[in-house]
C-alpha cells in the first residue's frame, strides 16, 4: 500500500489533507483515484489507513479509516548523527541512509577542514528535509528524522547530552571501548579529517575519541557504516 506524508496540522478526527506536492505525486505519478486506499503518516510516529475522497489541484482529501502500526518501528536508541557537510550528492546519500538506519536527529557541521561553502543554508535545509520525507515514505518510518540548522563544530560540542563519541582517524580508542547508553551523539568529520585542536576541544567537552582500525573509509562511508554498527550494538538492528 502506498505511503504518504501529511504534517500534523493537516489532520483532524476523521480526515487528513495531502498538500499540493503529495497530491501531484498521488494523482499524476502513481495514478491513484478516489476510493483507493493508502497509508498516511504524520512525522510524529503515527500512521493511518485512509481512503481517497477527493483529489484537487492543490490538495487531496482523505477519510481516516483506522490508526495502524508503522511497518518500521522506531529504534530504542536515541541517536544523534553529526556530520561535516560534504559535497553535493554525498551528503544527500548520508541523510537518506541515516533515515533508513533509524537516526533520530541529524546535525550538519562546519569544521575547519570542511571545504563546502554553503551560500543559502535555508534552501539546503529545505532540500534535506524533503529527502527525509521521501526516505521515510520508502523505508516505513512514521517519525521524521529531525535536521538541525547548520552549526560550527566548536559551538556544537557545547550542546550534546548522553554518550558523546567523536570518530577520528587517529589517537582514539577501539570501538569496543565505547561507553554508551540509550542516548548517543556520534560525530563524523570531513574528507580532510580533523585538526588536532578540534580533537582536543572535543575531549575537553567529554567526547570519547574512537578510531576504527583495518579500513580507510571515505566520510560518507564512515557515517553510514558507523551508524549501522551503533544501531547493531546499542539499538534495534539485530
Amino acid at each position: 500500500m502506498r505511503r504518504f506524508y501529511a504534517s500534523p496540522e493537516n489532520f483532524n478526527d476523521q480526515q487528513v489533507f495531502l498538500d499540493m506536492e503529495q497530491s501531484r505525486h498521488l494523482s499524476s505519478v502513481l495514478r491513484l483515484t478516489e476510493g483507493n486506499k493508502i497509508r498516511v503518516f504524520d512525522g510524529l510516529g503515527n500512521e493511518f489507513s485512509c481512503e481517497i475522497e477527493k483529489i484537487e489541484k492543490k490538495k487531496t482529501s482523505l477519510k481516516i479509516i483506522e490508526k495502524i502500526s508503522p511497518s518500521a518501528p522506531e529504534s530504542g536508541l536515541d541517536l544523534t548523527l553529526a556530520v561535516a557537510v560534504l559535497k553535493g550528492e554525498k551528503f544527500d546519500l548520508v541523510i537518506q541512509k541515516a533515515v533508513e538506519l533509524g537516526v533520530a536527529n541529524f546535525v550538519p557541521l562546519v569544521t575547519k577542514r570542511c571545504d563546502v561553502k554553503i551560500k543559502d543554508s535555508t534552501k539546503k535545509i529545505e532540500r534535506w528535509e524533503k529527502i527525509v520525507i521521501e526516505s521515510s515514505k520508502q523505508c516505513g518510518r512514521a517519525k521524521l528524522m529531525q535536521i538541525s540548522e547548520l552549526i560550527e563544530f566548536q559551538d556544537f560540542i557545547e550542546m550534546p547530552e548522553g554518550a558523546k563519541i567523536l570518530f577520528a582517524e587517529r589517537n582514539g580508542e577501539s570501538f569496543s571501548e565505547i561507553k554508551a547508553d540509550k542516548k548517543i551523539t556520534a560525530v563524523i568529520g570531513s574528507e580532510g579529517g580533523w585538526e588536532d585542536s578540534e580533537i582536543v576541544s572535543a575531549e575537553k567537552k567529554g567526547f570519547q575519541i574512537i578510531t576504527l582500525g583495518g579500513r580507510i573509509l571515505r566520510s560518507e562511508t564512515a557515517a553510514i557504516s558507523i551508524t549501522g554498527i551503533l544501531q547493531h550494538n546499542f539499538g534495534d538492528l539485530r
